[in-house]
This record gives C-alpha cells, structure tokens and sequence, in this order.
C-alpha cells in the first residue's frame, strides 16, 4: 500500500493539484494540516486542521487502519512538547495506533519510538530547517513500514 502524506502549504495549491498526478498509484493521500484552504480544494486527501486553519471545518483527528495498520493523523500543535514526541506515543497507543502522521514543525523526520512509528512530512512551503520544502511517500507491506521522503521545488520540475 502506497499512502502520500503532506502538510504545512499554507495556502499554497499547485502542490495539491500536482502531487496526486506524480503519484497516481498512490492508494491513500493524506493532509496533516495547515492547508489554509477551503475544504473543497482537499478533496481527494484525508485531512486534519491545523493550527492555522480557521475558514472551514476538520477532525484535530483521525484514525485510519489501512492495509491492517491503524493510522492516527493529527496536525502536532497539540501533541508536542518541547519538540519532544511523548504526548504523541500517548496518544497513539491510547488510539491502538502503530503510526501517527503529523505535521506543524516544517521538518522532515521518521523515528520509531516505543514501537511507533512517528511520521512528519515537512512542510510544502518552507521547511525551518533549511531543506527544500517536502513530502513522504509511506508504503505498507504487511508489517515493514517504509518512508521516503520527496523534495517539493516546482522550480526545478
């Protein structure tokens, strides 16, 4: 299983249009917040608010179990402390959920901690630690997770 996750475009919408195109296989594509887009131009992603989004509403949260794993999608704003992912595990396991996708901090990261796999994409429009802005591309098989992460600069296309 083949699942897209993004976050964090503030606003920016060629990605959303052009994203699903790269990855047209793709079973699942999903939206960790910040979109401060109307919830019509999510269409086609699994989407959760962020802490900048105000015009429309969206679950803080939402579980998935796809491909036999349970997936706990939030934005992070409310799950972090001190950049430190405790609150995020709690929550996970509170929710039965092997891998959580959050957004917020604009930085690329995969850990695996306390069994689970924590998840942030990056940021579609700049990330803070100077990298190119960013997306994962998260593939399923049985229990093996896997992540990669893909370089958003439409300059460069």
């Amino acid at each position: 299983m083949k699942i897209v996750v993004v976050s964090d475009n503030h606003g920016r919408m060629e990605c959303l249009r052009e994203i699903p195109q790269l990855h047209r296989d793709a079973d699942a594509f999903i939206h960790c917040g910040d979109s401060e887009l109307p919830a019509e131009a999510l269409q086609g992603y699994v989407s959760v608010r962020g802490n900048n989004d105000f015009a429309f509403e969206l679950p803080d949260m939402k579980v998935l179990e796809l491909q036999g794993q349970r997936i706990m999608i939030v934005h992070g704003h409310r799950h972090l402390y001190m950049g430190q992912p405790d609150m995020l595990i709690s929550k996970a396991r509170r929710q039965g959920c092997g891998l959580v996708f959050y957004g917020h901090t604009h930085v690329f990261s995969w850990i695996r901690a306390d069994g689970i796999h924590l998840i942030n994409p990056g940021s579609l429009l700049h990330n803070r630690d100077g990298s190119d802005p960013s997306y994962a591309v998260v593939t399923l098989e049985g229990n093996d997770v896997s992540v990669q992460r893909i370089n958003w600069n439409p300059q460069k296309r």
